[in-house]
Parts: C-alpha cells; sequence; structure tokens
C-alpha cells in the first residue's frame, strides 16, 4: 500500500503509477478465446453449417469487400482450368471471383484443381486416388503440386490490401493418420496463434474449424498441412507404410478485414487514459 504523506509525493506517486499502468497496456497480449469446430464422424454437414453460422452469414461470394458481417467460402467450382491453377484466381482485382484468399508454397509450385472426367479426383497421378478421396461438394477438389504444404494469406475482395480474418476452416479428404495433417494460425506479426491435428477418417471426409470472437480478427495467415506426402509424386495412398495423401475440399473463412495500423487502437485508448488522469491532476491541483 502506498502512503502520502504530502500533495507533492501524491503528485508523483500518481504519475508513476500512470507511467507503470500505460507500460502494462501496452506489453499485454491480450488472447482471443477461440472456438474450434471438428468432425470426421460420418456426415460433417452439421458441423459445417454451424461453422458457417459461426462466421456470420450471408456468404458474400464475389462481391468486392470488405463488408461489416458475413463469410467467405470456395468450393473450386468457379470455372478453374484444372491445371496449374493461378495462386491469387480468388483475388486478383481484374476480373472475379475476388474472395480475398491468395495461395502460396515454399517451392512456388503447381496447385491444382480436380474435375469430374479431366483429372477426376487426381487420377492423373495414381490411378486408385478416386478411391480414396470423397468430396464434400461434388465433383471438385484441391491440392498443391510439389509439396504437401501451403499457405492462404488473406486481401480485401477485389483489392491488394492485406487483411485479416475471424476464423477459418477446411474440409479434408481421406485423412489416415492423426497428426498427418495440420492447421496453423499466425497473426500480423507472424507469431503463432494455434496449431490443430485434424481428425482422421480413411476414405471419408474430416473438417477443422476455428473462430474468434474479438473486436480486430486475428488470423493474417493460415499454414496447412495437407498429409505427410506430395500427392504429384504418384505415390499409392499407404497409411499402413506411412504414406497418407490428403487433399482439400471446401474452405470457409470470415469476411476480410483491413489490417489496422499497429497499435492504433492501444495508441487511443492509452492516450485518452493518460488524458483524464492528467485532468484530475490539474483539478487536484498538482
Amino acid at each position: 500500500m502506498v502512503v502520502f504523506n504530502n500533495s507533492k509525493q501524491k503528485a508523483v506517486s500518481i504519475r508513476s503509477l500512470l507511467i507503470v499502468t500505460v507500460s502494462v497496456f501496452f506489453s499485454v497480449n491480450i488472447q482471443a478465446i477461440p472456438v474450434v469446430f471438428s468432425d470426421a464422424d460420418g456426415d460433417i454437414s452439421d458441423t459445417v453449417s454451424a461453422f458457417q453460422l459461426a462466421l456470420g452469414n450471408p456468404n458474400n461470394g464475389n462481391s468486392a469487400g470488405p463488408f461489416d458481417e458475413g463469410r467467405r467460402q470456395i468450393n473450386w467450382d468457379a470455372g478453374i482450368v484444372p491445371f496449374d491453377m493461378p495462386a491469387d484466381f480468388f483475388n486478383n482485382p481484374a476480373f472475379p471471383p475476388t474472395r480475398g484468399a491468395v495461395f502460396s508454397n515454399e517451392n512456388n509450385s503447381e496447385f491444382r484443381v480436380s474435375n469430374d472426367g479431366i483429372d477426376n479426383e487426381f487420377d492423373t497421378f495414381n490411378a486408385d486416388n478416386p478411391n480414396q478421396f470423397s468430396t464434400f461438394s461434388a465433383p471438385r477438389l484441391f491440392t498443391p503440386i510439389g509439396t504437401n504444404v501451403f499457405d492462404v494469406n488473406f486481401f480485401i475482395p477485389a483489392d491488394n490490401t492485406p487483411a485479416t480474418v475471424s476464423g477459418f476452416g477446411a474440409i479434408f479428404s481421406d485423412v489416415d493418420l492423426f497428426g498427418s495433417t495440420v492447421v496453423e494460425l499466425f497473426d500480423v506479426n507472424n507469431q503463432l496463434i494455434s496449431s490443430n491435428a485434424v481428425e482422421a477418417n480413411p476414405n471419408g471426409l474430416s473438417f477443422f474449424g476455428i473462430t474468434f470472437d474479438d473486436l480486430v480478427p486475428p488470423i493474417f495467415r493460415v499454414s496447412i498441412t495437407a498429409g505427410n506426402t506430395d500427392i504429384g509424386l504418384g505415390l499409392a495412398d499407404d497409411p499402413l507404410n506411412g504414406i497418407d495423401l490428403v487433399v482439400i475440399d471446401d474452405l470457409f473463412y470470415g469476411e476480410p478485414q483491413a489490417v489496422s495500423e499497429p497499435g492504433a487502437l492501444a495508441m487511443l485508448s492509452a492516450g485518452l487514459l493518460v488524458m483524464g488522469w492528467r485532468r484530475k491532476l490539474k483539478l487536484q491541483g498538482l
């Protein structure tokens, strides 16, 4: 307990307390509490619907953003040429569809979308793949080629302004081994927010989604490890020998919001706090 013996000591003590409090304000990293949606038990549609509702309605489709409410989603049925899909196909400002998602991988290699009759469920790599993979929204699936790891970065739809989202979810096909498929979330400072292993469901579908109830959407980048083997190698799915091929169906994410200036909200709040205390000191003649 601080004992104030005179006005001068009281003024110094209050100002010292002010400095300490503002310092703590800036140093505290407030963590949003996540809500996780996970399902790999037969029909996953109820869990997917609940996640869509948590992200918000409506589905904003290809409209230029941002909107205050709603979500975006990708089901790969937007007229994509199956081979070598452009990484910015879903956010090229020059033409729709503009949904605020851009893909990348460390090898700068191909992204591919399967199609019924053309590379049917990636049978051009291995003839047995259609027997392994199933779809949530038929007929198309998605995968990187040359790696099994890729990133999703977010932008204001129809713009190149970097953005964050409040939640992200994905449907995976044929996760055989628990731990082979992982969804990692990163903030604007490239700090890991959350790392999540996707539930296994051999020859079936697995869903993982996560949302954050926060004033500032925290997810800037998502890194996805889909299985443990690059499908482009042409190997057969063989979990008994440690080979787990996994591909992706639908993606869902909150409406992308522009990245705010670093610390702007904190600076504003702290500034109001300082002004309030200065006024109090002035009224007390200190």
